[in-house]
């Protein structure tokens, strides 16, 4: 694709708590016995609640997923050109050793300004790595208006920088996506891209593979 629409889309299009005395004194025994039962009772009802808020409380800190990129945002560009990046992969904890069984979907745009002509693509996510707040993810072209890439995998690599984010992509030394099938996944270029302030965020959920102990 040409440099005109290819190439800027590279650059471009680029979201969990239940006897009187002996009756009297037989009364007192039974009170007193009731009474003794309902405290049992309170305590350990209250003991119960505990230990359910308590695994509730630790359900609720313990990350639900093993890692995750989410966020959307345009590059930061001193042309006219519009260049948005959207991501919503998850890596589920069932499968904290297998990045390549991530999912989810993304998507990347380059006008060449606001509401103007260029390209787009969208697709699925198959692989996903994170370390701190560093994300690289690849995924196959499911959808796009330029020619010869549907298909192809592309890689992203995302620094969640709080309000100073980066964005990378794998075709960033080629001009533009290639419809290539060739890139393993997880495969992405460093994130030399910065976020334009303002346009929107990206968040990047660390991911704690588990080391070998023996």
């Amino acid at each position: 694709m040409s440099r005109d629409t290819s190439t800027r889309i590279a650059d471009r299009r680029l979201t969990g708590p239940r006897g009187r005395a002996i009756a009297v004194g037989t009364a007192l025994l039974i009170c007193a016995g009731a009474a003794g039962a309902a405290a049992a009772s309170d305590d350990g009802g209250s003991r119960d609640a505990a230990h359910t808020q308590a695994r509730e409380g630790a359900a609720h800190t313990q990350p639900r997923e093993a890692a995750a990129l989410t966020g959307s945002a345009k590059l930061s560009r001193k042309t006219t050109e519009d260049v948005t990046f959207t991501f919503d992969a998850h890596l589920a904890k069932r499968d904290n050793m297998r990045p390549d069984k991530a999912t989810g979907t993304f998507r990347f745009v380059h006008l060449d300004r606001p509401g103007g002509k260029g390209g787009w693509a969208e697709g699925r996510v198959d692989c996903l790595m994170t370390g701190g707040k560093v994300a690289t993810a690849t995924g196959i072209i499911t959808g796009t208006n330029l020619k010869g890439i549907k298909g192809g995998r592309v890689g992203f690599t995302v620094h969640d920088q709080g309000k100073h984010d980066r964005v990378g992509y794998s075709w960033a030394s080629v001009g533009g996506p290639d419809g290539t099938k060739k890139l393993t996944k997880c495969t992405s270029a460093a994130p030399f891209e910065k976020v334009k302030k303002g346009t929107g965020d990206f968040h990047v959920r660390p991911w704690h593979p588990t080391y070998p102990t023996g």
